[in-house]
Parts: structure tokens; sequence; C-alpha cells
């Protein structure tokens, strides 16, 4: 979230920047500086009450030391009328600051002054394209119908067990999801980063911490009689392991990967571009988080588009990178970039990872922050994430791009994980 005091000194910059965002923040700025304002007065009576009260209380000892135990009586009781108005201050103060934090979490987080202006996705930058884009033609057979055809995934069955949006794997479908969550991890560990298994459930604190609450509450799956959530990516978990935390300047940057199962509620979306691995309820993805100094998470973000890209240069897939513009991008985000993978039956762009740089927002309401060893000063983190990679619509683009008539032709650096070059 953005800071109480970054908001009070830079007004105008929040509302013109939330403004890429296609956020009016105007109202809830005004809103905000107005309950700071009072709060800071209820602190100042209070606090100005409190030293009158503390003054009273030496004027009664030598009032008693007097022997003038009347004039002492009369300050006593203007000492207790003192204590209930400071008593009453507190819980307004308290009140007004629970208001007031209230509205702060409701702005977003500001864009990156790179960041392109825009409505939404028919504006984002198109950043580069790989050279092996293939070229759809009328016929071409679609995943869900590869699926059928080499009894990879069983959708209806998952509908049987569960409901729609959760597939059943089978053979080597279930093969090819282990193939490459294994490369994605030994990629990942190979760049650095250290592999991480969080729990697939968070409490409310995690899911705020993160931003995903309250923002994304009717995307995630509730636990109600623990009052825990279904984690939407690894991003939560293994962000919060830093929550609280203050970290070694020389330890930065951190850098973590995970494995888990995602489950998202998806509401509301429904039709043709849903259909087969397009968009599930529950799905496999593998994560990278980073934690760094402020000045140096833009070329971590960098790092991080690079590492994404390499992934998808292995798989031989086509893709490109598209950085969002305002309107297209998350609440906690400050800069992102998307990759797609093209979708030659569908003749689509699949989205299969973001890659997003956070600047302070996540770390502000993590209270995460770093500091040298000779250092009193803490500095806030800043905190990265992407995926690398989501596995439903990469395992859709394989399955279509690599059909021929002798079967799926595997990506060379698959083979070895499924022990052939060709699914049958």
């Amino acid at each position: 979230m953005l800071s109480l005091k970054f908001i009070q000194e830079n007004k105008e910059t929040v509302i013109r920047k939330l403004a890429i965002k296609n956020f009016d923040a105007t109202g809830l700025v005004e809103q905000i500086t107005r309950l700071d304002d009072e709060r800071k007065n209820l602190q100042k009576e209070s606090d100005d009450k409190s030293a009158e009260m503390n003054a009273l209380s030496r004027q009664i000892g030598t009032l008693l030391k007097a022997g003038k135990q009347e004039e002492a009586g009369e300050m006593k009781a203007r000492t207790t009328d003192l204590k209930e108005a400071i008593v009453a201050l507190g819980v307004k103060r308290d009140n007004t600051l629970e208001e007031l934090n209230e509205l702060i979490v409701r702005l977003p987080n500001l864009p990156h002054d790179s960041v392109p202006p825009g409505k939404g996705a028919g504006d984002n930058e198109i950043v580069r394209v790989s050279d092996n884009i293939p070229r759809h033609e009328e016929g071409q057979v679609p995943h869900w119908e590869l699926a059928r055809k080499y009894d990879l995934i069983d959708f209806e069955l998952g509908v049987k067990i569960t409901g729609a949006g959760f597939p059943v794997y089978k053979g080597a479908g279930a093969r090819l999801q282990r193939a490459l969550i294994h490369f994605f991890l030994e990629e990942n560990t190979r760049a650095g980063y250290k592999e991480i298994m969080p729990p697939l459930v968070v409490n409310e604190e995690s899911g705020f911490c993160t931003g995903n609450l309250p923002d994304k509450e009717g995307q995630m799956y509730y636990v109600t009689g623990d009052k825990l959530y279904l984690i939407p990516t690894a991003e939560v978990p293994v962000t919060n392991l830093y929550r609280d935390v203050v970290l070694d300047a020389d330890d930065l940057p951190v850098k973590n990967t995970a494995y888990t199962a995602c489950f998202r509620r998806e509401a509301g979306s429904y039709g043709k571009e849903v259909r087969g691995l397009n968009r599930l309820h529950q799905f496999d993805k593998v994560e990278i988080v980073q934690i760094t100094r402020p000045e140096l998470s833009l070329d971590a973000l960098e790092e991080m588009v690079l590492h994404v890209e390499s992934l998808l240069v292995k798989l031989e897939l086509p893709y490109r990178v598209v950085k969002l513009c305002g309107g297209d991008m998350s609440f906690t985000s400050a800069i992102t970039y998307d990759f797609e993978v093209y979708s030659k039956a569908q003749d689509r762009w699949l989205e299969v990872s973001s890659v997003s740089n956070f600047e302070e927002f996540q770390s502000n309401r993590l209270k995460l922050r770093f500091k040298s060893k000779n250092d009193k000063k803490t500095t806030v983190a800043h905190t990265l994430n992407g995926s690398a990679l989501a596995l439903p619509r990469v395992v859709a683009a394989l399955l279509e791009n690599n059909h021929s008539p002798e079967g799926i032709r595997l990506p060379e650096v698959l083979q070895s994980f499924m022990g052939t070059r060709l699914i049958k």
C-alpha cells in the first residue's frame, strides 16, 4: 500500500499517476487528508490534556505536602475529568485511524513512469515477438480435441468429480505436467532461485499483505470453517515468508521459486475463450519471487523478464512480450510484462506469465525491510514476482503447435523428462 506520509506529501502526484490506471483517486485522497488532519488534531488535544494532567499531578503533590487538602481535592476532580476526556479522545482517534487505514488500502499502487497510458489490453505495448510464429490454417485441431484423441486430459471426468475447470490429467498428459514442473524448477534453481514448498492455504493477513485482499476477494476460494483462503498463486505464501522481517542488506537479493497448485474462482468467465485449458479453477504453476533494494528493482525486473523468455525459447514456443498499459495492470503492480504464446489452432495469443515489480507496495503491508550491519536505519524493500511458468496454456500451445500426423512432437528439453520425442 502507499504510505500515509507519501500520500500527504505527494497528493497531486498520487491523483495524476492513478489516473493512468483509470482510477480516480481525488475523493479518496481528500478523505484521507481530512481524516489524517482530524487524527493529528485529536492526538494534539490528547497530548495537551495529558500535559495538563501531569502538571496538575505535580501541583497536587506540592499542595498535599503543604497541607492544603481542599485545593488539592479540587485539582484531583479536574484530573479525573481530564482522564475521562483523554480516554474518549483515544477512542475517537483510534476509530479515525481505523477509518483512515480502510481508505488507504483502497488506493492501488502507482504505475511506474514508463507505463504507457491506456484503457485495456488493446492499448498494451508489444515489446518483442519471436520469429517462429506459425500460420493459422483452417482445420487445425484445438488442444481439447487433441487431449481427447491422445487420452491426455479428461475434462468431463473432472466435471464429475468436482465441476467445470478441474480437469483430470492422464497418462502422458500427467507426465507432461510433471515434466514441465520439473523443467521449470530446474531452470529456476539454476538461475539462482531457492526452491520452496509452501502451504496451499493462507490466512487473511497473508492475502492482505500481498494485495490479494480485499481486491480479489471474490476470485479466491474461502474455507469458511477455518477462515483460510486457497492460494491463487505461490506468490502469496512465498512473499509472506518475509512478513515482519528485517533482512540483512548483504543477503539481498532474495530469490525463491515454488511449484504449487493454484485456485481461482474466475467468477463470471464464460464462452469459447474459457474452453479446454484456456481458463481453469485449479491449475499448476511455478513462480519466481525476488526481494531486492529499491535502486536495483528495475534491473531485477529485467533479469526476470529475460529468464522467463529463455524458458519459452527452450520450449520452442512462439511468443511475444507485452508491456501492460495502466488500464490493464493489477491493483498491486507498478510495472508488468506479460508473456503470451500463440495458439495455432485457436489463432489466439494466450497469456502464460505476468512478471511484475510491486516496488514498496507489498512491503509496506508486509513491514518488510532491510538494513546493513552498521546501519541503525531500516529501508523498505522492493518485491517482484513472475510466473515461470503457468502450465495450462503452455500445454495448450505445445499440443496445438506441435501436432503432426505422427503425433505430438515434444521440444528437445522435455524429451529426457518424458522418455520420448513423440506423444502418440
